[in-house]
């Protein structure tokens, strides 16, 4: 990530702030060096606002499958644009090729991964995946599953850790075919 995106001083300046508000001494050894630790650590798990998943969307050559490929369990950790607190889980992604356009097996982890950077709603999260295959791909059919509990309500809030959250975007055959939803979520819950 470039430094001309992300303004570092200006998040340690921020987080600064907040520990002061908070009732903490900012000067203390434990505490001082906080400020800058987070700040980068925000331009980290944040780096998805400055990169495009689009670059991933490189079809593998002379391939003509044209069955179901299911990838599962694709761990992912986001930030609550709410509360700016985690939400971890995992993207089960299914699609059908069209015309022999499939992805490296990898690429669709590494999609996840870069739209899941950013300050987000899963509901957005699942939809933008969704989309962004079914644009790029031009497959018969996608569908996006992602299972995660949210910070903001396991350790704030209604303080109910372990609470798991399902959302699901389906396109082309997934939504047409009960049949082919039926197949991938067999697939996906099969253990």
């Amino acid at each position: 990530m470039s430094e001309q995106t992300v303004d570092l001083e200006k998040i340690e300046r921020g987080v600064r702030l907040i520990l002061e508000g908070i009732g903490e001494d900012v000067d203390r050894p434990g505490i001082a060096e906080t400020p800058s630790r987070v700040a980068r650590m925000y331009a980290e798990i944040c780096e998805g606002l400055h990169l495009s998943p689009e670059e991933f969307l490189k079809v593998v050559p002379d391939e003509t499958h044209d069955e179901m490929i299911v990838v599962k369990n694709i761990p992912l950790y986001s930030i609550c644009e709410h509360h700016l607190v985690p939400f971890h889980g995992v993207a089960h992604i299914a699609y059908i090729p069209e015309g022999g356009r499939i992805l490296g097996l990898s690429k669709l982890a590494r999609i996840v991964d870069r739209i899941s950077r950013r300050p987000q709603i899963q509901e957005r999260l699942t939809t933008q995946v969704a989309e962004l295959l079914d644009d790029g791909l031009r497959p018969k059919g996608v569908m996006v599953l992602i299972e995660a509990e949210h910070l903001c309500m396991s350790m704030r809030g209604i303080k109910k850790p372990g609470t798991t959250t399902v959302t699901s975007a389906v396109r082309g055959s997934f939504r047409r075919d009960p049949r082919t939803r039926a197949e991938a979520m067999a697939i996906i819950e099969k253990g």
